[in-house]
């Protein structure tokens, strides 16, 4: 049995203006300011803060069925948003400093990133200094922070994948998101230019998936930060992928109902071909959320029981979600297809959602083709491949 989850239904009431505003996204290229007050005035921003500075400390089940919903309203916003908020459960697993100068003077503050390790760095007494260009940064207009990816040296002889946080100051944002999917995400370029990154603002990546880093244990009576910070920063990909999905099935029967055939008058909706798509596209968009919700539910229970994650364990949790957004984009192409030529137009809402679907499976954490290789491996017993994350 579900929590009651206050939180879902303070989102219904704010859907029918974000969804209003899915057109000005896409023409804005970004989020609409309106809609992340909104999703703050309920406080979704928090939902994976630390209580200490005022946060939620939600389960993932609870914020997943939120993300799932708010993509079937915009897919871009919900994008933006479940990165604007999983980015909080990662900057938990980094030092106390680090969190007391994001949220000490800010409680309301969240961060985008570019985690792909593209930073160039130089090593200086007490940090780094950090250039880079940092592309794919959801949601980073209405960031106060971001959490950007680099290689580091190491004594070994051999480089770490790190991560570091930088303040709003420190970079300039570059207006080039020109996308065909998730266009109001504002996914844009950072551009830093030796920034100074104190070692308190840095984590291995490595130690935050094996509870190694500064914050890990610095909340024992947390259940949420028990856990890697992967399986939640990944979470929202496939969520938003199932939402765009289930509003794909309710779009589509709404206007197959009341289609004709513009050559014969016949009516679309009773036809044997709409009604098999329709029904194999909801069997699978609703295999697809059960098999989601089996991967939340084994993401809390571990949480709650305190029980670090196995490394086969974590190989599923992440191989999961990619199998997951395969399916919603099938079921998703299954419709578009017998949607007509009407489906097409710019105004017409089912061409976002193929377009947005799309979307969400060319993240490199969706990339089926490397999570089945990433499976395929730990089910023969065989060594992660470096190659693969």
């Amino acid at each position: 049995m579900k929590k009651p989850n206050p939180l879902l239904e303070d989102l219904k009431s704010i859907l029918p203006t974000i969804a209003a505003n899915a057109l000005v996204a896409e023409q804005d290229r970004k989020v609409p300011a309106e809609n992340i007050a909104l999703l703050k005035s309920i406080g979704m921003h928090r939902v994976f803060q630390p209580k200490v500075f005022g946060g939620m400390e939600l389960s993932l089940p609870q914020f997943a069925d939120c993300i799932a919903l708010l993509a079937g309203a915009c897919a871009s916003t919900a994008w933006a948003m479940s990165l604007l908020c999983t980015h909080s459960h990662q900057l938990a697993l980094f030092s106390a400093q680090l969190q007391q100068e994001v949220w000490g003077a800010d409680p309301d503050a969240t961060a985008s990133s570019s985690i792909a390790p593209f930073g160039r760095t130089e090593e200086v007494d007490g940090g780094v200094l950090f250039s880079g260009e940092m592309g794919w940064s959801s949601g980073c207009d209405h960031a106060e922070w971001a959490i950007v990816g680099f290689r580091r040296n190491n004594p070994q002889g051999t480089q770490d994948y790190c991560f570091a946080v930088l303040p709003r100051s420190d970079y300039q944002i570059r207006d080039d998101w020109f996308a065909a999917g998730m266009k109001g995400s504002g996914t844009k370029t950072l551009i830093i230019d030796k920034a100074w990154v104190p070692e308190h603002r840095i984590q291995k990546a490595k130690d935050m998936m094996e509870g190694q880093s500064a914050g890990f244990g610095l909340y024992p009576d947390s259940k949420i930060f028990y856990s890697p910070y992967r399986p939640y920063f990944a979470s929202g990909f496939s969520t938003v992928s199932l939402g765009v999905a289930e509003r794909m099935l309710e779009v589509f029967r709404e206007k197959t109902k009341t289609r004709v055939r513009a050559y014969t008058g016949a009516a679309v909706g009773a036809a044997t071909p709409a009604l098999m798509r329709l029904a194999e596209s909801t069997h699978q968009v609703a295999a697809a959320r059960a098999f989601l919700e089996k991967t939340w539910d084994e993401h809390a229970e571990h949480s709650e029981q305190q029980r670090y994650p196995s490394r086969e364990t974590l190989a599923f949790w992440r191989t999961n979600q990619a199998y997951a957004t395969k399916m919603c984009i099938q079921a998703v192409d299954r419709l578009f297809e017998a949607a007509g030529g009407n489906a097409w137009f710019e105004h017409n809402e089912m061409q976002r959602l193929f377009r947005d679907s799309h979307m969400t499976g060319a993240h490199a954490y969706t990339d089926y083709d490397v999570c089945a290789q990433i499976l395929g491996r730990e089910l023969m017993g065989l060594e992660p491949d470096p190659s693969m994350i």
